[in-house]
């Protein structure tokens, strides 16, 4: 049974897997829930911080990966409102740590022609950490490659709720009529109006939960878990897990047409 659960990456080379790979079927948005850093640090007798921090290497790898494919969108869960009640001191460091990575990885994203943006309640985060998020969404808006979301202080029962609020206020200011609210509209109000829906949802570290994360634009999304501990998720498991979406049959509530 978990073999059908889990997923497992075969003891093949990056470009072995990457050429199995077939292009014209690439899953268009995949959002990865990035999920132990902190195991994967205690189980190494170190502080909850190493992991954070081999959890942004691996964090680079993977855009890198995503780039190589062409993928159209990738967003990753970095922060849920949640999180907040975590310690103070884990909390501070994630949040430097969150102003040096984009700090450090700018440049290089910019030259990748990889188009940043944050989803989630931003301006309840850290000045600093805030004003180097709206230059980056600045400096990259006009790019071209990949949509590069990253959710921070996000969670999808907070985003679906401020849409609800903000499509009543057009009702209440009579600039949209009931009877014209749609799935569409709904979907232009969240944080990811205009993007495509998400195809492919990884979670790695073993847990089996959604976790708050991109409720309504996974409706229909595939689901790829391994027990990998992030720092430890390589781009080997990022092209398997595209393998064997390739490999689902998607009917979308109908039927098969094999």
């Amino acid at each position: 049974m978990w073999k059908k659960i889990f997923g497992t990456v075969k003891k093949e080379t990056s470009t072995d897997l990457y050429d199995q790979i077939d292009q014209k079927r690439l899953p268009a948005h995949i959002a990865i829930i990035m999920d132990g850093n902190g195991r994967w640090a205690q189980n190494k007798g170190l502080m909850r911080t190493f992991g954070h921090k081999a959890g942004v290497d691996t964090l680079k790898k993977i855009l890198k990966a995503a780039i190589k494919l062409n993928v159209k969108v990738l967003t990753v869960y970095a922060f849920s409102t949640e999180n907040w009640k975590r310690p103070h001191k884990e909390v501070d460091f994630l949040m430097a740590l969150f102003a040096e990575y984009l700090e450090r990885e700018i440049n290089e994203m910019d030259e990748d022609n990889v188009k940043i943006q944050f989803l989630g309640r931003l301006d309840e985060l850290p000045t600093t950490l805030y004003g180097q998020i709206e230059n980056a969404q600045t400096r990259t808006k006009s790019n071209t490659g990949v949509q590069f979301n990253v959710a921070v202080n996000y969670g999808s029962r907070d985003e679906i709720t401020r849409s609800v609020k903000i499509i009543a206020q057009k009702v209440l200011d009579q600039k949209l009529p009931v009877t014209e609210i749609t799935e569409e509209i709904i979907d232009d109000n969240l944080y990811t109006g205009g993007q495509v829906p998400v195809d492919l949802v990884i979670r790695t570290s073993g847990d089996l939960r959604m976790s708050n994360f991109l409720l309504w634009q996974a409706a229909y999304a595939e689901f790829w878990f391994t027990k990998v501990n992030w720092p430890d998720f390589t781009p080997d498991c990022f092209f398997q897990a595209v393998l064997d979406f390739q490999n689902r049959d998607r009917r979308f509530g109908g039927l098969s047409e094999k």
